[in-house]
């Protein structure tokens, strides 16, 4: 996987709920109570397992989960994370 540039990440993340944060996007949602956000993380990672693209989740504060995707092997973002950015947005 190769890393994208700037100007690529910021293009993508414009007008998305994810924003940019050193080497990693991230995104930040309140699921309304802890049993939504422990689902929404379920969701997210079977998302996640099926495409082999796995982020940092925090579920924290009764109901809210911060979401955390970089390739580490890239150092950077790559078209994975966007990808599966995607995809989450769509699951929630």
């Amino acid at each position: 996987m190769t890393r994208l540039s700037d100007d690529t990440v910021q293009a993508a993340l414009s007008g998305s709920q994810w924003s940019r944060d050193g080497d990693a996007i991230t995104r930040a949602l309140d699921c309304g109570d802890f049993a939504g956000a422990m689902g929404f993380a379920a969701r997210v990672g079977e998302l996640a397992e099926a495409a082999n693209h796995h982020p940092d989740i925090l579920i924290h504060g009764y109901s809210r989960v911060r979401l955390t995707l970089s390739t580490h092997s890239a150092g950077g973002i790559t078209q994975a994370d966007l990808d599966l950015a995607r995809q989450i947005d769509d699951a929630a």
